[in-house]
């Protein structure tokens, strides 16, 4: 009888199979640089901190550099799952719960 593995390795395992099909990290990009820009995302553009815009331009150029010239980034050089932080999602957060404090304001 086959054991069962926890949820949370499936849920890991899964989570880093779906991240690789993305194929974003062979260009080391991070989840954060692929968002649509909705006007909140641009808001939240706005309010990072210059460091992490210039990270994020730098890692923006440089993956449509590699498209133009169809390559990919050395496997050494992907971004790796596990070291793939979400630095937008704070400011995100942020710019969310501002626009829900003014619609609930604008209600009273």
């Amino acid at each position: 009888m086959a054991t069962r593995r926890p949820n949370f390795i499936l849920n890991s395992s899964w989570k880093q199979w779906a991240y690789n099909l993305s194929r974003f990290n062979q260009y080391g990009l991070r989840h954060d640089d692929c968002l649509y820009e909705t006007p909140e995302v641009k808001e939240a553009l706005r309010r990072l901190p210059a460091h992490l815009v210039d990270e994020r331009t730098f890692r923006i150029v440089r993956a449509m550099q590699l498209s133009c010239n169809k390559v990919v980034l050395p496997k050494e050089q992907w971004t790796k799952f596990e070291e793939d932080t979400h630095y937008l999602r704070p400011y995100l957060d942020e710019v969310l719960k501002e626009i829900k404090e003014k619609k609930d304001w604008d209600k009273q």
